[in-house]
């Protein structure tokens, strides 16, 4: 009997021990370093007001979420597509995608607009989420620009994602199919989703923009001259101020005009003329 007691012990605490040794907690790291991102300079126009107003026109219906995010970024993503090769229309796809229009919660918390998780390579700043698994590791930006260039240095510098770059850059649906593919996301319909808006919303219109037409835009912006400064110019040449030893018949002769006009032009009764007065010259 006691050894049967002893046995029973011995079980428990063997299967105490099993199960205790298939619980495993999540160390998080530590916050991560603050990178230096540089500040973002203010880019030219894509012509994004006007394509968002066409589609306005066309469909009031649409979300005015995606297109204020369109109207903010679409610079942001043309710019990437001239340094590397990456269409805008995919790259503004997947931030609408991927932050909710900039209104997800890892984007508004960390300015992460394409759901980059940290990996072995990530010496930044991070932020732990709910995704694929519970409370994984996801990078922290300071700017939304910066997230924009770790996307594409993410697709650029992978070698799973090098086939993508043999595509021609307006195709955005083979680029869609090839992200899925390549496992850029676990979504079956994520090749669909990205289309689809695509699509809607006219972003591969930001495709056809060529880097010289932004640098043409900038080379035939003029500078007009206010009116108070021709006004004043003008001004100075219309007017004399009369100097010590001037009198009206010398001031006349100076400038190839009469006495008479000169004193009609100056509302003058007669020819008495003040150092420092200032005369209309006509």
């Amino acid at each position: 009997m006691k050894l049967r007691v002893v046995l029973y012990c011995v079980c428990l605490l063997v299967l105490a021990s099993c199960g205790s040794s298939k619980k495993t907690t999540r160390k998080k790291k530590g916050p991560g370093v603050v990178l230096n991102e540089p500040k973002p300079e203010k880019l030219p126009s894509v012509n994004e007001k006007e394509i968002t107003k066409k589609l306005v026109k066309k469909n009031p219906k649409l979300n005015k979420s995606t297109l204020a995010y369109i109207r903010k970024y679409a610079p942001i993503a043309v710019k990437e597509m001239h340094d590397y090769k990456i269409p805008a229309s995919i790259t503004l796809a997947q931030g609408i995608l991927e932050s909710g229009n900039g209104k997800s919660k890892l984007a508004s918390k960390s300015n992460n607009h394409f759901g980059i998780k940290c990996h072995t390579s990530w010496k930044g700043e991070r932020v732990y989420h709910d995704d694929d698994s519970i409370g994984e590791c996801f990078r922290k930006y300071k700017f939304v620009e910066t997230s924009y260039n770790d996307h594409s240095e993410f697709l650029f510098k992978r070698k799973r994602y090098a086939f993508l770059f043999n595509y021609n850059i307006k195709d955005y649906k083979k680029w869609a199919k090839g992200l899925r593919k390549a496992g850029y996301a676990t979504d079956r319909k994520y090749p669909s989703k990205l289309i689809g808006l695509i699509e809607t919303y006219d972003l591969h219109e930001f495709d056809k923009i060529k880097k010289k037409d932004l640098k043409n835009q900038k080379k035939t912006k003029k500078t007009i001259k206010p009116k108070e400064d021709i006004q004043s110019k003008k001004a100075t040449t219309n007017y004399y101020q009369v100097k010590k030893g001037d009198t009206l018949y010398s001031i006349a002769t100076k400038f190839k005009t009469t006495v008479a006009l000169l004193k009609e032009v100056n509302g003058l009764k007669d020819n008495i003329i003040s150092i420092g007065q200032k005369l209309i010259i006509k």
